[in-house]
């Protein structure tokens, strides 16, 4: 595809790392050159410095050919009336990022009225993926599947764990519960088990699963399967504001802390069933007078990832609260990922996520069918969701009679309202929602996941 990339900050630079890996012809634009720079000096992207709602800058950008615009500059009216710009110049679809809660009960509205195949929020993003954490405290990521009905749950091992030395070819027969092992990650290494496969310490493994099941799977290993009660939320930005809003509609009594006067008051208008605190999250003895000793969820969201890191790190060793570390950067993930942090959440990569599966599912419209896509591992593993086809070679044909390609799973196929955690006899047929996972390489469509 030839795509324009129009903002070259945190999530134009991530979008570009993704979709350039993908072999997709990529123009970015930026009014600061050296943002250009930094992006194509070491990416396969041609830059154009300028402004993205400049008609001209379109031109140049190649807008008459484009098959896609992406418009994630930090200013919201100006994504959305690029968009325009490049409709009335283009034909192409447009994706634009929107920020400002104004226009988050507009998005449909705005998507119809100019034409724009998603509006993306990336705060809003961010939070609901923690709130899905506080729902379930037992996992360090939820990821949801045919219409919430199916779960990607992942959770650590723990040094007590009854899973510790068990192959998993015992999993099911030992604790009797009706759930998929999906991948693990030890240490640095991605596996996709088999059978022979044994549960070590620290080991983080994901499982699909209907919500049901999971609960009864993580009660039998020993873990907290219930929603907090009450959480602390460190920094009042936009994050904060729609987690906190979502918390409070699960009944879940929510604590926002926030140095900034002006900002407190908004969260108190705002959020008049939140308790909003004025102060320094970074304060122990503030943090001890909110009650963090007693927290069931905690999540470090201010504007430094310093100073998440340090929360987090603080709250575990103080509190049995289950905590949730924001983090901007990707510098020094293998790092970041070995410290005692929680659930780590880069709200950018979540963006580039969800456009990531947009463009996925368009490239190749005659056979595209990409649902949901999620990335695991750092990126190494992917969760694809499919709807099968009539036409579908993988259709109508037992599991175990199709030649798979190397680490690939099928790990769970809805249909009529029934979740089935699939066995070798099983079959993926017509309108089936699919859960795939693979490791080591891509596709766009659920038959490449056979061997030529």
């Amino acid at each position: 595809m030839n795509i324009i990339i129009v903002g070259c900050g945190k999530v134009g630079y991530t979008l570009v790392e993704l979709l350039s890996s993908e072999d997709h012809n990529l123009v970015v634009i930026d009014e600061k050159p050296e943002r250009v720079s930094r992006i194509t000096d070491s990416m396969d992207a041609m830059g154009i410095v300028g402004n993205g709602i400049n008609h001209q800058t379109l031109l140049a950008a190649g807008i008459e050919t484009a098959d896609l615009l992406i418009a994630v500059t930090g200013d919201d009216e100006k994504n959305l009336l690029c968009c325009v710009i490049a409709k009335k110049t283009g034909r192409c679809q447009t994706i634009a990022r929107v920020r400002n809660p104004i226009y988050n009960e507009e998005t449909e509205f705005l998507k119809k009225e100019f034409g724009i195949a998603m509006i993306i929020n990336p705060d809003l993003a961010a939070a609901t993926e923690i709130a899905k954490v506080f729902q379930f405290p037992s996992a360090l990521r939820v990821d949801t599947f045919a219409k919430g009905r199916v779960e990607l749950l992942h959770f650590r091992i723990g040094k007590d764990s009854p899973l510790l030395g068990m192959k998993l070819y015992n999993l099911n027969q030992t604790l009797r519960t009706s759930v998929l092992v999906c991948t693990a990650m030890r240490g640095d290494d991605v596996i996709i088990p088999n059978g022979n496969f044994e549960f070590h310490e620290n080991d983080v493994i994901s499982i699909a699963s209907t919500r049901k099941n999971a609960i009864e799977f993580f009660r039998k290993i020993g873990t907290v399967t219930h929603r907090v009660a009450n959480a602390i939320l460190a920094g009042g930005g936009a994050i904060s504001y729609y987690l906190a809003k979502s918390l409070i509609a699960f009944g879940i009594h929510v604590t926002i802390i926030d140095i900034d006067p002006a900002r407190c008051d908004y969260l108190s208008e705002a959020l008049p069933d939140a308790t909003v605190i004025c102060g320094d999250a970074t304060d122990q003895n503030l943090l001890s007078q909110e009650g963090l000793e007693h927290a069931q969820g905690f999540a470090a969201l201010t504007g430094l990832d310093e100073e998440n890191i340090l929360l987090s790190l603080y709250a575990n060793e103080v509190s049995g609260a289950r905590t949730v570390t924001k983090i901007n950067r990707l510098n020094f993930t293998s790092i970041i990922n070995n410290l005692n942090l929680g659930s780590i959440v880069y709200p950018r990569v979540i963006t580039a996520d969800y456009i990531l599966k947009h463009v996925r599912s368009t490239s190749y419209s005659r056979n595209s069918n990409v649902e949901k896509l999620y990335k695991l591992a750092n990126g190494r593993v992917e969760a694809l969701e499919f709807i099968i086809k009539e036409d579908s070679a993988v259709a109508g044909i037992p599991l175990q009679n199709l030649n798979l390609r190397k680490n690939t799973l099928v790990c769970c196929i809805y249909r009529n309202n029934e979740v089935i955690i699939p066995a070798g006899q099983d079959m993926m047929l017509a309108g089936d929602s699919v859960l795939v996972v693979i490791y080591g390489y891509r596709i766009y469509d659920i038959q490449e996941i056979l061997e030529d």
